[in-house]
This record gives structure tokens, C-alpha cells and sequence, in this order.
């Protein structure tokens, strides 16, 4: 007989919690049922430069963005896809790339 798993989807966060979030984050806003942030930064070889650095955060965390690449500009969406929606899981991702493109 397989064990049932215990491991628990993290909650979503209600449409205020998103929106009071969202306060301390200007640069992300919600769509959907995701985060999403456009950065342009100053050369394709930054852009991937960044991704990489989100990447090997995204494994850490075990929480993983989609990200689009247009030459130097950035297009991130985080979602819980298990909960189905935004959670503190992608809140906690965006300070984390906020972080990576303060460099930038």
C-alpha cells in the first residue's frame, strides 16, 4: 500500500495580502495568478549573467520562475503552481531577484 504524503501545498495569499505585499515591492505587480516583473539591463551578456544567479537561487529554494529572455530585457513570473497561485513562497523569489538586479 503506497503512504499518503503529508507535504502540504503553501496557502495562497488573499488579494490583500498580495496587494499589501506588493507595497514593498514596486517593481513586481500582479497578473493572474502570478508575480510579474520586466527588467531591461544594460547588455544581453548581463541578462543571462542574471538568469544564471536566479537560477541557482530558484534550485536552492526549490521554487522555479518562469523567465523570458528578449535580447537584454527580463520578463519574470513567479506562481505557485501547486497551490495555484501567488503564496509567500513567490514573495520571498522576488526579494531574491529583486536582490540579483540591484546589482545591475
Amino acid at each position: 500500500m503506497a503512504e499518503e504524503s503529508t507535504a502540504r501545498s503553501p496557502e495562497l495569499l488573499t488579494d490583500d495580502q498580495i496587494s499589501e505585499d506588493l507595497t514593498r515591492r514596486p517593481h513586481w505587480r500582479a497578473e493572474g495568478n502570478a508575480l510579474r516583473r520586466t527588467v531591461e539591463l544594460p547588455s544581453f551578456a548581463d541578462a543571462i549573467e542574471a538568469v544564471g544567479r536566479v537560477g541557482a537561487i530558484a534550485e536552492e529554494l526549490d521554487h522555479h520562475p518562469d523567465i523570458d529572455i528578449r535580447w537584454r530585457t527580463l520578463h519574470f513570473s513567479l506562481s505557485t503552481h501547486s497551490a495555484g497561485g501567488i503564496t509567500a513562497k513567490d514573495m520571498q523569489l522576488a526579494d531574491k531577484i529583486d536582490d540579483v538586479l540591484a546589482g545591475y
